[in-house]
This record gives C-alpha cells, structure tokens and sequence, in this order.
C-alpha cells in the first residue's frame, strides 16, 4: 500500500515523455563510393520536476559514429545503442529549456569484419524549444567527457577525454509529453 501511494504521489507532480532523434545522410567520394548514413534512436523519459529528469536512449546507429569513424574511416561501421542519462534543466521558461544530459552511453557493433565496444561517460548540452503544452522540438549539441572504443584483439583499444562538437555530435528531436 506504501508504495502505491508513493508511486502516486511522485506520477502527480511528474511527466512522461517519448521522443527521439531519427536521421539519414548520404555520404559521398570523389571515387564514386557512396555511403548512406542513418540513426533511430528512440527516447523515453521521466520528469521528476522542472529541473530534473531521468530517461534512456536506445536504437540503432549506421556510419554516424563520431569516435569510431576516425577508427574504423574505410569500414562499415553500424551498432546498437543504449544511453541512460539524468537531464538536469537550468533555464526553464514557458517556451525555451536549456539542459545538460549527464549520462552514460554503452554501444556495440562491428565495423567491417571487427567487432566493438564503446563506452562514453560525460555531459551532452541541449535545448528544448516548447511548441505547445504537449510538444518540443529538442536540440543536443556536443560532448564533453570521456569516450573508449575497444574493438576485437589485442592492444588496439583507444580513448578520449575533451569536448566534441561536430556533425556527428549535432542532433535534432521532437518530443510529447503525456
């Protein structure tokens, strides 16, 4: 009974929200070779108040790895994503939010015939445009953290620590909140 009414109590004052990014590119060389680049990467959240949210992403990315690229650059690289993260909302005005993303991003995949791991622990800035009671247009720009990349093998791992911000890390999502 305890927990019913604390479930009730926090679902009073809290939202759900469903979004997520979806993109597709085409890449192309001088040699001819093009490539078609593409994410889905569905997210769902939790606001516990103005200032504070829990949510996930998961889905599925091809060629669009802004790390891996550098490693695999002549490889088809493709894998699924899981991103957990806490949003903490600084600016909160009736139209506008600026947030940070605080959050943990773990993907697995091959590239070419190699298979891989990536971690990614950091900060992702972001903002959130508010259309309607119901409906955002959100934008996250950039990392600021640490990435590592461990394909298959031995000794061939690499990793990051800094601030990214390039296409790669530039998305673009409407969310509704419930």
């Amino acid at each position: 009974m305890t927990l019913v009414v604390l479930c009730a109590a926090l679902s009073v004052n809290a939202q759900v929200y469903l979004g997520g990014t979806l993109g597709v590119a085409s890449v192309g060389t001088e040699n001819g070779n093009d490539e078609t680049s593409f994410k889905i990467l569905p997210e769902i959240g939790y606001n516990f108040n103005k200032s504070w949210a829990i949510g996930t992403t998961i889905g599925y990315e091809k060629g669009s790895f802004s790390m891996l690229n550098n490693n695999f650059a002549n490889d088809d690289v493709k894998g699924f994503t899981f991103a957990p993260y806490a949003r903490y909302t600084f600016v909160n005005s009736k139209h506008v939010s600026v947030f940070m993303d605080m959050g943990v991003d773990f993907t697995s995949g091959e590239a070419g015939n190699t298979d891989f791991t990536a971690f990614a622990v950091g900060i992702k800035p972001g903002v959130a445009v508010n259309l309607d009671k119901h409906w955002s247009f959100v934008t996250k720009v950039g990392f600021l953290g640490y990435e590592e990349i461990n394909p298959e093998g031995a000794n061939n791992n690499t990793h990051a620590f800094g601030f990214d911000v390039n296409g790669n890390n530039l998305t673009f999502g409407l969310y509704y909140k419930f």
